[in-house]
């Protein structure tokens, strides 16, 4: 894996061994951020990467200009991998690292601003993205107006919550993407 394109494009991305982390491949995430940037969602925007992983989204969007981003995950093992990629990205001037897990986040601290640009990447099949948009929304998290890219199982056809309004979808294999505003 790598990063797909910006002043980072063409730098490896550190994996993990085995199956506990499934990150976005390079053809995915690269038709999400094409997505994204005809809309302007990237450039000079506050980002959270919740089920970061790799981190493989966030760096993306540092690379492709994003301002700052924040990492989130309740695994201690992927927000070391995370913070690993972002070292060897020299970028750890824009970045933060939270183990929280998406759904019980509790209130933003006051000195992370609200992300105009959220990406959920949460185990396929596990019911995550509603209670993590609800939680994370509800607590300051998410800014109005915000894009929020979701990564899901194809299969998935939960209703987003009210404050989100589903721009598109689209399905690569597996993976489906939902790209939605919120209000």
């Amino acid at each position: 894996m790598r990063i797909v394109s910006g002043h980072l494009g063409g730098r490896k991305l550190e994996v993990p061994k085995g199956r506990d982390i499934r990150p976005t491949g390079d053809k995915i995430r690269g038709a999400m951020f094409n997505a994204l940037r005809s809309r302007g969602a990237v450039e000079g925007t506050q980002v959270l990467d919740a089920f970061c992983g790799t981190g493989a989204l966030g760096l993306e969007a540092l690379s492709q200009g994003a301002k700052e981003c924040t990492f989130m995950d309740k695994s201690p093992d992927s927000l070391a991998l995370a913070k690993r990629n972002a070292e060897n990205m020299r970028v750890l001037g824009e970045v933060r690292f939270i183990r929280k897990e998406a759904k019980k986040t509790g209130a933003r601290p006051e000195d992370i601003p609200p992300a105009g640009l959220v990406f959920l990447d949460p185990p396929y099949a596990k019911g995550l993205i509603v209670p993590a948009l609800e939680a994370l929304y509800a607590s300051g998290w998410i800014a109005q107006g915000a894009w929020v890219v979701c990564e899901s199982e194809k299969a998935f056809n939960g209703a987003l919550p009210t404050f989100c309004t589903l721009d598109h979808e689209k399905t690569y294999g597996d993976t489906k993407v939902i790209f939605a505003k919120t209000s």
